[in-house]
């Protein structure tokens, strides 16, 4: 094996704990394997890892569920406290009430002839002004029922915060987490190394988030390299004109922390895409391709795809305007599509990102209505046979050789109608909207590491 392949196979072990094993994608690890084929080439295998791979610690598993057992605790102490502060303040108002009718009972017990019919009445009058405070005694007993049980939750977690201590040892776990997350940077720097291959895998669906209707596309920017970590929301696929802007993916997991652009033209389809700063989508009713800057909050330029189909003449098999869908690999920006010319077709073009000039054509010969979506990695497109369950990537076109495969790569459509999919390549990710749900799939690509000696 060349010194090169070598020295980055240690590289990976290093990285890796000494007591790994390799786990599976869905663990949230990155895969690396080494071989040698016949002619002395290192044949490696990247699984991307999952997003937030540190949260699937079971330590981190741990004390989320010990934070959120103290938030519940916090929140019933509160409830307790405003239940007795408002019982108090009525028992307070009380006391006259409770220290006259002390004194209409002792005159009696001492005096009872003087307990006349009137006097009786009085008394009988202020007891049934006191007859409020039995609830409020009752939630008293409730009210002690329930520290009890706060007292015995706070004792259990006392309980397991030892045993955690004890199991972590002599490392914090803050420590541990970054040490984590510095290896899992690596990973990515190593990853970004290895540059492009070829598909042979998809990993088991990551969920993010349900939100919007059943059709939408959401996305980071696709541009290589970037610190951009912003996410893009787009519902509908018919005369949008809103964008969510949301700051991370975190916000964009809980909803909040986002801004609104509101375009000047609406959009067809969900074949839209982020890169470099800037939103390229397809204009209603027309080919049109729109460059929308998202700082400047303008069109930079618009140009129509030439002979491209729109308005549902085209589309995808879920239909939906999908004619013109745009997307963004390694190595630049693409429109797939098709026209009448090509019979319906799959077209890819390569776009130039500033001008939007159309730089070079393919025809792959595959018909766009049977095909669920497609998306583009290291230049090659590949397409599914369905937008619904049981799909499967079913065929590449190689945009470098001109030349097509059928594949049988399956995934799993967990919610069964899928009507946008990208691949990002800052992240090699697929980026999915399924039936209102936002997914995540990790990628499996082979490669041919090629060293100097070659």
């Amino acid at each position: 094996m060349h010194l090169f392949s070598a020295m980055f196979l240690l590289v990976m072990l290093a990285a890796m704990s000494s007591e790994a094993i390799y786990p599976s994608p869905e663990e949230g690890w990155q895969i690396y394997s080494s071989a040698q084929d016949a002619d002395g080439k290192c044949i490696c295998t990247v699984v991307a890892p999952a997003q937030n791979m540190c949260n699937r610690d079971p330590r981190s598993r741990q004390l989320r569920q010990l934070m959120e057992k103290v938030q519940n605790i916090t929140q019933s102490m509160e409830l307790l406290d405003l239940r007795t502060n408002r019982d108090l303040q009525y028992v307070r108002n009380t006391e006259s009430l409770m220290k006259a009718v002390d004194i209409k009972l002792k005159t009696a017990s001492d005096n009872p002839r003087s307990l006349n019919p009137k006097s009786l009445q009085e008394l009988k009058d202020k007891v049934t002004q006191l007859l409020p405070l039995l609830p409020v005694l009752e939630q008293y007993k409730t009210d002690a029922r329930q520290i009890s049980r706060v007292r015995e939750e706070v004792r259990n977690l006392s309980l397991v915060l030892m045993a955690i201590q004890e199991e972590m040892g002599a490392y914090d776990y803050e420590e541990l987490r970054h040490r984590v997350l510095l290896l899992e940077t690596r990973l990515h720097s190593c990853m970004q190394k290895l540059g492009c291959g070829k598909l042979t895998g998809v990993s088991n669906p990551i969920t993010i988030r349900a939100s919007g209707s059943r059709f939408g596309s959401w996305m980071t920017d696709t541009m290589i390299p970037s610190s951009d970590n912003r996410v893009w929301s787009m519902d509908g696929y018919f005369k949008g004109r809103r964008v969510l802007e949301y700051r991370t993916l975190n916000d964009f997991m809980k909803g909040q922390n986002f801004v609104q652009h509101l375009l000047p033209h609406p959009w067809a389809g969900t074949g839209h895409v982020v890169y470099n700063g800037s939103l390229y989508y397809n204009k209603y009713q027309s080919n049109i391709i729109i460059k929308y800057h998202f700082r400047s909050r303008s069109v930079l330029v618009q140009r129509s795809l030439s002979g491209a189909g729109y308005n549902n003449t085209f589309p995808y098999s879920w239909g939906g305007s999908s004619d013109i869908d745009l997307m963004a690999d390694e190595n630049g920006l693409w429109a797939v599509y098709t026209t009448i010319p090509n019979a319906g077709n799959i077209v890819i073009s390569r776009l130039e990102p500033q001008s939007l000039e159309v730089l070079q054509t393919w025809d792959t010969g595959f018909p766009k209505r049977s095909a669920g979506e497609s998306f583009m990695i290291c230049s090659t497109l590949y397409v599914t046979n369905s937008h619904l369950a049981g799909a499967k990537i079913y065929f590449a076109y190689y945009t470098n050789s001109s030349s097509y495969e059928y594949t049988d790569i399956p995934f799993h459509n967990q919610y069964s109608h899928i009507s946008m999919m990208d691949y990002n390549p800052r992240e090699r990710v697929l980026y999915t909207w399924n039936n209102g749900h936002q997914v995540l799939y990790n990628v499996t690509l082979f490669q041919v590491i090629k060293t100097a000696g070659d």
